[in-house]
């Protein structure tokens, strides 16, 4: 799958970012200090659970069929991670942190709101794309969660929408968009995405670039963008 080490969009200079890992609550494997080595492991781990996880969901996975799946012993699987709900919120957590920082902006970006809009919401798209499975486990399975982890997921969440809101509404204030009520706009835009776990597949006719571009151009529409000249 490759996901769980991809990083389609960083945020940029924005000192009010959450960190990736101070906020997502943390394991108690019994690994004490990374290395290249563990986290090439861990990677190991993690790319044969989200296999798993998508074809067979969150219940009807045990650490024993993880252990079979790489051929390794129960105390190797252990030493990186406590159980299956800290390998699915590992998994889950990459694609929110890719996803909630895609409106992240160097504070001194000189450029239009709508065009940092047009970027952001590229970049959330991308990242729900680029990290399939994974990015829908949320979708499919919300009920899996600790509450620590909710907690952090939605303060990314507020994150994410404390820099999408002024920078709609400086971008319809230009001119450049044309929308009613801020949130429900963004809201209605952003179900795009949302709703790919419903339907996407990595295999399908189009390209996963030519998905992102399609729905990028579809919420852009939503959000009432103005081309140039029309």
């Amino acid at each position: 799958m490759g996901i769980t080490s991809a990083t389609p969009h960083k945020p940029s200079g924005h000192e009010d970012a959450p960190s990736p890992r101070s906020d997502l609550p943390q394991g108690t494997g019994r690994q004490r200090a990374a290395t290249a080595g563990t986290d090439v492991q861990r990677e190991r781990i993690l790319q044969a659970a989200a296999q798993l996880f998508a074809t067979q969901g969150y219940a009807n996975t045990t650490m024993a069929q993880i252990v079979r799946a790489l051929d390794v012993t129960k105390p190797f699987v252990y030493y990186y991670f406590r159980d299956k709900q800290e390998i699915f919120e590992t998994l889950s957590w990459r694609p929110a942190v890719d996803c909630f920082t895609s409106m992240d902006f160097a504070a001194g970006d000189p450029r239009r709101a709508v065009d940092k809009v047009k970027e952001g919401i590229e970049r959330l798209i991308r990242a729900t794309v680029a990290h399939h499975p994974c990015a829908f486990f949320a979708y499919k399975e919300p009920q899996v969660y600790r509450p620590e982890y909710i907690a952090a997921q939605k303060k990314l969440a507020h994150h994410f929408y404390d820099q999408l809101f002024p920078l709609l509404e400086q971008a319809r204030s230009d001119g450049d968009l044309d929308f009613g009520e801020t949130k429900i706009t963004a809201f209605a835009a952003l179900s795009l995405p949302g709703f790919l776990y419903s339907w996407y597949r990595p295999d399908g006719r189009l390209s996963p670039d030519e998905v992102v571009a399609e729905l990028s151009r579809l919420a852009w529409r939503v959000l009432g963008l103005r081309e140039p000249g029309a």
